[in-house]
């Protein structure tokens, strides 16, 4: 037989529209479920006119950033200007942020996997009350980049461990179990083919380290403590680069875990503000990582463009 050359990431029939999935019998049990780092349930807001048009989520560490998100997509989307003022969703907790711009969802979610972990439980089943469907998810953020120009922007394959194992640890009930991290390889070639639109700046499909620790669990030299040597650094960050891996961050791996364990297709976009092969500390200017912290805005905010535009 001959082989094709059809693409396999596009669709060539209609499919039914996907739910998001939750894996939690209790939940049904409950007479309330309460969101209590959202400040949001299930008896005091009505899920699904707030949130059941919800198609695109966006998700990143600062609370500022995804504001400037949501109203970067206001007026791509052409729903209302820049300079509009979203309301926070969630003001009334200091936990996360939440703001929502017609089908499109962005919540902040701290820094480090213990604090994503929390927010995407909550996150997910507000999607599942709100009877959400064809949800795409996004984690957009900063990293350190490893062989690397600054400025590059790195959309994840798989996220790795810290001894580059494909897979997120969970310690439940003492007991370890491991998810899959890898991310939807479709959508990650879309944003790659959104980024040759743009023709602003390079992106790449690489690996992405997701580590538990900023410092010494990203092999830098400049924390408090550090009991290892340049050449160790060096040794462990070219071990990483031989092993695929082209970013470092800190909450890729949780975030891929639960979007398959959710059936959320999902892409992690972050920029590199520096080569950890040349050093450990950013030297670049305020006005230079502005713009590097937008790249990846600009890559999500082109794809979810021309999705919504489809509709």
């Amino acid at each position: 037989m001959a082989s094709s050359n059809k693409d396999p990431c596009k669709k060539e029939m209609t499919y039914p529209a996907k739910c998001v999935y939750v894996s939690n019998p209790y939940l049904e049990t409950m007479n309330e479920d309460i969101l209590y780092h959202f400040d949001l349930g299930t008896k005091t807001h009505d899920f699904r006119a707030m949130f059941g048009d919800v198609k695109f989520v966006c998700v990143g560490g600062s609370a500022s950033r995804m504001k400037a998100f949501s109203q970067y997509m206001n007026e791509l989307l052409g729903l209302g200007r820049a300079t509009d003022d979203i309301p926070n969703i969630c003001a009334h907790t200091d936990r996360y942020s939440m703001y929502k711009v017609g089908p499109v969802l962005a919540v902040s979610h701290g820094m480090g996997i213990p604090s994503i972990s929390i927010m995407l439980h909550e996150l997910i089943k507000l999607l599942c009350h709100a009877k959400c469907t064809d949800v795409v998810a996004f984690r957009i953020g900063t990293s350190g980049g490893i062989g690397l120009q600054p400025g590059t922007v790195v959309i994840t394959k798989v996220s790795v461990d810290a001894s580059f194992n494909a897979c997120f640890e969970q310690n439940t009930l003492g007991m370890i179990v491991t998810y899959p991290t890898v991310l939807n390889e479709c959508l990650a070639q879309e944003l790659l083919k959104c980024n040759k639109e743009i023709d602003q700046f390079n992106a790449i499909i690489g690996t992405t380290l997701c580590t538990s620790d900023f410092y010494e669990g990203q092999a830098r030299l400049d924390g408090a403590f550090c009991n290892y040597t340049y050449e160790d650094k060096m040794n462990y960050l070219h071990c990483a680069y031989e092993a695929g891996v082209r970013n470092i961050e800190m909450e890729s791996s949780v975030f891929a875990a639960m979007c398959n364990r959710s059936g959320l297709p999902g892409a992690v976009v972050c920029v590199t503000l520096l080569d950890r092969l040349q050093g450990d500390q950013i030297g670049s200017s305020h006005e230079v990582l502005e713009e590097y912290q937008e790249r990846p805005q600009k890559l999500v905010g082109c794809y979810i463009k021309k999705t919504f535009c489809k509709k």
